[in-house]
C-alpha cells in the first residue's frame, strides 16, 4: 500500500487543501476502525464466532446462517464423492464448510461486508486452520462478479458448489425464484458460478444428483417440479455461456437437450460437435438419421424387434449395420465416436427406405420395421438431440 489515494469532488479547484484534509481524516478514521475490529476479532478463534450465526437470518423459512452452515457440512461430503475428491480433499472441504460463514459474525465483516471470505481466510489461518481450509473458505465465494478469479482448489470449488445449490433449491422451493429483473438473492450469479466453476475445473458433475442431495437437507418441503425448474434455470445460464463463446444456437440446443445437466460435459460436447456441422457431408448424416426419426417419433410405444421377421435383404443389412453401431455407441460416447460409428449406417438406411415399404398393411411386418427404426433413432440418446439441428 502507498500513502496516496484518488478522490472525486463536485466543484472547481479552489480550497483543494481543505478538501484533501477532509478525505485524509475520513481515511484515517476508517483505517482506525479496521485496526480496532481486527484486534477485537483476532482475540478469538474463527470457530468461536459460529454461535452468533444463529442470529443472522438466511431466509425466514430456511433458517439462520448457522442452519445453512450445518446443511453445507452434510452436503459437502456427498458432493465430494460425486466429484471424485480424495479423502484428504473431502476432509478439508468439510472443515471449510463448517467455518465458511463464520466471518459474517465478525466485527470486521459486519462493518466491511465486501471482505466476507477474505477475512474468513485470514482469521482461519490465525486460528491454526490448514492453508487448504483457509483457502477453501475464501474460494467458496468465487466468482463474486463478472471477470473475477475462479477457485483453484477442489475443496474450495466443492464448498462453493454446495453453497450455491443449497441457495438455489431452497429459495426456489419457498417461491423466491428470480422474476424479470428482480433477483435479490443473486441466484443468477449463483447459477453462473456453478456453470463457470465446473467448466473451468474440467469436472464432470451431474446437477440432477447434486440438486437432489441439496433438497434432501432442506427444512422445507420441495414442491414437485422444483428441481426441474432449478435445473432449467442453471441450463439457461449454461446456454448463455456457450452462445457467448460463438457456438451455433442449434448446436448448443441439441447438446443441452441431452447433456445440459452436466455443464463441463456439455461444453466439451458442443466444442466437438461444432466441426461436424461444417463438414461437406454433414447433411448426409442428418438426412439419413431424420428419415428414421420422422416416421417413428409420433409413436407412443416401443415395438419389440424380431430379426426372424426380416423379409428383405435391405432390412437384414440395415439391422446388421445397426448392431455394429450400437456396439460402439452408448450414452457416455463422444460425438466423434457417435458419428464415426454412424457413418456406415447412412447407405443401408437410404437403401432400406428406397426398397422397403415400412408402412405395409401387414401389422407384424410394419411394427417390426418400425421397431428397427426406433432403435436407430435412439442411438443419439444421452449425447445429442439431432432433431434440434437446423435442417432436420
Amino acid at each position: 500500500m502507498l500513502p496516496y489515494f484518488v478522490a472525486v469532488r463536485n466543484g472547481d479547484d479552489r480550497h483543494l487543501d481543505i478538501v484533501r484534509r477532509g478525505y485524509e481524516e475520513v481515511l484515517r478514521a476508517r483505517y482506525a476502525d479496521a485496526d480496532f475490529f481486527y484486534k477485537a476479532d483476532t482475540g478469538k478463534k474463527l470457530e468461536d464466532f459460529l454461535p452468533r450465526l444463529d442470529t443472522l437470518t438466511f431466509q425466514e423459512k430456511l433458517g439462520s446462517m448457522l442452519d445453512k452452515t450445518q446443511r453445507l457440512e452434510k452436503l459437502v461430503p456427498r458432493l465430494g464423492q460425486m466429484l471424485g475428491l480424495s479423502e484428504a480433499e473431502t476432509a478439508t472441504a468439510t472443515r471449510a464448510a463448517r467455518l465458511c460463514k463464520a466471518d459474517l459474525a465478525t466485527q470486521m465483516v459486519v462493518e466491511f461486508t465486501s471482505l466476507q471470505g477474505v477475512m474468513g481466510q485470514e482469521y482461519a489461518r490465525l486460528s491454526g486452520e490448514s492453508d487448504g481450509v483457509a483457502r477453501a473458505i475464501f474460494e467458496h465465494y468465487l466468482p463474486r462478479f463478472a471477470g473475477d478469479i475462479l477457485p483453484e482448489t477442489r475443496p474450495g470449488l466443492t464448498v462453493g458448489l454446495a453453497n450455491r445449490l443449497d441457495s438455489l433449491v431452497g429459495l426456489f422451493a419457498v417461491g423466491l425464484a428470480p422474476t424479470g429483473s428482480a433477483d435479490p438473492y443473486h441466484l443468477r450469479r449463483d447459477a453462473l458460478g456453478v456453470v463457470n466453476n465446473l467448466i473451468a475445473a474440467e469436472l464432470s458433475f451431474d446437477l440432477r444428483a447434486g440438486l437432489k442431495a441439496a433438497a434432501e437437507l432442506l427444512p422445507v418441503e420441495v414442491p414437485e417440479g422444483t428441481l426441474e425448474q432449478v435445473l432449467d434455470f442453471i441450463v439457461g445460464r449454461l446456454e448463455g455461456v456457450l452462445r457467448e463463446q460463438g457456438y451455433r444456437y442449434d448446436a448448443v440446443a441439441a447438446v443441452l437437450a441431452e447433456r445440459g445437466h452436466n455443464p463441463y460435459l456439455a461444453a466439451e460436447t458442443v466444442r466437438a460437435f461444432a466441426p461436424w456441422l461444417e463438414r461437406d457431408d454433414w447433411m448426409d448424416f442428418l438426412n439419413a438419421y431424420a428419415r428414421c426419426v420422422r416416421i417413428v417419433r409420433h409413436l407412443d410405444q416401443t415395438y419389440p424387434l424380431d430379426p426372424a421377421l426380416f423379409a428383405e435383404p435391405a432390412t437384414e443389412r440395415l439391422y446388421r449395420a445397426y448392431l455394429t453401431c450400437r456396439e460402439q455407441v452408448g450414452p457416455e460416447s463422444t460425438v466423434d465416436e457417435l458419428f464415426t460409428a454412424f457413418r456406415p449406417l447412412i447407405e443401408p438406411i437410404n437403401t432400406f427406405f428406397d426398397e422397403v415399404l415400412v408402412m405395409t398393411e401387414d401389422k407384424a411386418l410394419r411394427e417390426n420395421r418400425l421397431a428397427l427404426l426406433q432403435r436407430i433413432a435412439r442411438l443419439t440418446e444421452g449425447i445429442v438431440d439431432l432433431t434440434k439441428v437446423e435442417g432436420f
